[in-house]
């Protein structure tokens, strides 16, 4: 699982027949202190998210399963709305912060 902020909005008037009625948003990876990373990428949302909404994402074979009686050709889903998170800051990343 990744965490990630949705950062846009996918349209697509055609899409394959198990795609349809799943919006598609596209995420931002983010890491535990909510910094960018990696380049962005496209998930399947059937919980409500929204433009601005940091959330927990799976991919990978697990993602093609959210309806488990018909797998879809998704590598992304979103499986989680994050409300809160809290990481305690340990010693080497406060060591990459200081200038030597």
């Amino acid at each position: 699982m990744r965490l990630g902020k949705v950062i846009g909005n996918v349209w697509a008037t055609r899409k394959e027949d198990g795609l349809q009625g799943i919006k598609l948003l596209v995420i931002q990876p983010i890491d535990a202190y909510g910094n960018p990373i990696r380049t962005h990428f496209v998930a399947a949302d059937r919980i409500g998210a929204g433009i601005g909404d940091h959330v927990l994402v799976t991919s990978g074979g697990s993602s093609r399963y959210i309806d488990k009686d018909n797998p879809m050709p998704i590598d992304a889903v979103i499986i989680g709305i994050i409300d809160s998170t809290e990481v305690e800051r340990g010693e080497m990343d406060e060591s990459s912060n200081r200038n030597d």
